[in-house]
């Protein structure tokens, strides 16, 4: 088995000493150096936690597999505190359904199986130096490319089917742009700081989606508590801000955007 087809069970299996091989082995196909290698308790069981240095970039390890993406609007249920936020949204004029059930219909992507590579991506998503169609270019220059919308789905996640990466609540006491202590601004299980701030917005390869953040259009007054954390869910394609970006009026804005760079094994 090539690295590239580890799996995220496989990796989850690994003793400490293994993962440590892996991370070297990982290391030496791009050229770089492990820096960090630790396990960490998530979703009840431990996994392994590596970063590689190249060209004073840090990459996370991304063990990749056949997995399953999107949320699952069946077997959730809001709490009343988050359904009568969203209602008082609706009251504001916000808000894609009659309901956050319907609401989330409109903005998160589906569930299904997919399969992916283990590859090697940014811990810090980096402002982008060209418009978005040049981007692919930019990066290929550098060995890197931009990751697909599944891939950074999966990098947030990391196999968790919450809501959000650390689970299915947040605070309603405050917006996330206030919140300088709260889970958004952990690490996530594999080590990457995303889906941090509303006002960043991640691009992939995939033109109708961008993740992470929406450029703190749901700071607006009005918005709500539960629409304003909504931006950084994981499986959130924030269609409404990709049709910006990619329509004329996000042209001159690319600085504005940034991507999270992927080294494919």
């Amino acid at each position: 088995m090539s690295l590239a087809e580890l799996s995220l069970d496989q990796w989850r299996s690994l003793e400490l000493p293994a993962a440590r091989r892996v991370a070297r082995e990982a290391a030496e196909l791009v050229d770089g150096r492990v820096t960090a290698v630790e396990t960490v308790e998530h979703l009840g069981a431990p996994l392994h936690r590596v970063r590689i240095e190249r060209n004073t970039q840090e990459f996370a390890l991304i063990p990749g597999g056949a997995l399953t993406l999107g949320f699952d609007l069946g077997a959730w249920h809001p709490t009343p505190e988050q359904t009568a936020d969203y209602a008082e949204s609706l009251d504001q004029g916000f808000g894609y359904g009659p309901g956050l059930r319907a609401h989330l219909a409109q903005v998160l992507s589906p569930r299904r199986k997919v399969v992916l590579a283990t590859v090697l991506m940014a811990v810090e998503d980096e402002n982008l130096t060209e418009p978005p169609a040049d981007m692919p270019a930019a990066l290929a220059a550098r060995g890197l490319r931009l990751p697909s919308s599944d891939e950074w789905e999966h990098a947030c996640g990391a196999g968790a089917d919450t809501l959000f990466r650390w689970g299915n609540d947040h605070p309603l006491d405050r917006i996330p742009y206030e919140d300088r202590t709260g889970p958004h601004q952990q690490l996530n299980a594999f080590g990457l700081r995303i889906a941090y701030d509303t006002y960043r917005v991640e691009l992939t390869s995939d033109v109708t989606a961008v993740h992470g953040g929406d450029g703190g259009e749901s700071v607006c007054g009005g918005y709500g508590r539960m629409l304003a954390w909504l931006p950084l869910a994981t499986a959130n394609r924030n269609p409404s801000t990709a049709e910006f970006v990619y329509g004329p009026d996000g042209e001159d804005l690319c600085e504005d955007f940034s991507t999270r760079p992927v080294l494919t094994l």
